[in-house]
């Protein structure tokens, strides 16, 4: 009798702490869409109109001055889409990847809650909206090997339309922050472990390019 009572005591602890789990993953996750567009919301508003469009206008950001990209692949004859940017560590004379060109990244992916979902290192997330200055290139000991893309590739790894976007505006040697917004990442659909809808922060270096190819 007493192993019985036993079992049945384990098993009422198992699925209070299965039902603990659900509550906080739904809890989470709650309004994602409605939250995830406040956050891009606030971003687009610290931004203002300091939209940027050629690369000259790039090279004279200032670093810690946030401003926009327009991702042109994403954008359509009804809207247009927009990536948020802000020059973390700056090297105008650095070299540019171009649409085939392969480059070799440092970065960090987070979620607006500041939960990493992705990269090779542990750097600036979504939570990080005050960064202290002057900038380190590298203010972590994590920085180890960098993850290489093919910026027009789909293999092997997907790049989202963002990605592509800011890549091209980047220099060697240079560290970004960057907000993309769900059209210009993973969309309503998202992705693996990303939730459709979802604002996407990226804390990314551009180390190298391995192949420079127009």
């Amino acid at each position: 009798m007493k192993q019985i009572f036993y079992i049945l005591a384990l098993l009422a602890l198992s699925i209070s702490t299965i039902s603990c789990e659900e509550k906080e993953e739904a809890t989470k996750y709650d309004d994602w869409k409605e939250r995830n567009q406040s956050f891009c919301d606030s971003i687009a508003e610290l931004a203002g109109e300091n939209y940027v469009a050629t690369l000259e206008q790039i090279k004279n950001v200032k670093e810690g001055e946030l401003f926009i990209l327009q991702d042109v692949i994403s954008s359509t004859n009804k809207a247009d889409a927009y990536i948020y940017c802000k020059k973390l560590v700056a090297n105008p004379e650095g070299e540019r990847p171009f649409w085939l060109s392969t480059v070799n990244v440092y970065y960090c992916g987070t979620l607006i809650n500041g939960e990493k979902f992705g990269g090779n290192f542990n750097g600036y997330t979504a939570l990080d909206k005050e960064i202290s200055t002057p900038f380190e290139k590298y203010p972590s000991k994590d920085f180890d090997v960098t993850t290489q893309f093919t910026i027009s590739s789909d293999e092997p790894y997907y790049l989202t339309t963002g990605w592509c976007t800011f890549l091209q505006y980047m220099h060697t040697g240079e560290r970004w922050l960057i907000y993309v917004p769900w059209k210009s990442a993973y969309g309503a659909e998202g992705k693996d472990n990303v939730l459709g809808y979802s604002v996407l922060t990226f804390d990314v270096t551009l180390e190298s390019i391995a192949v420079l190819r127009r």
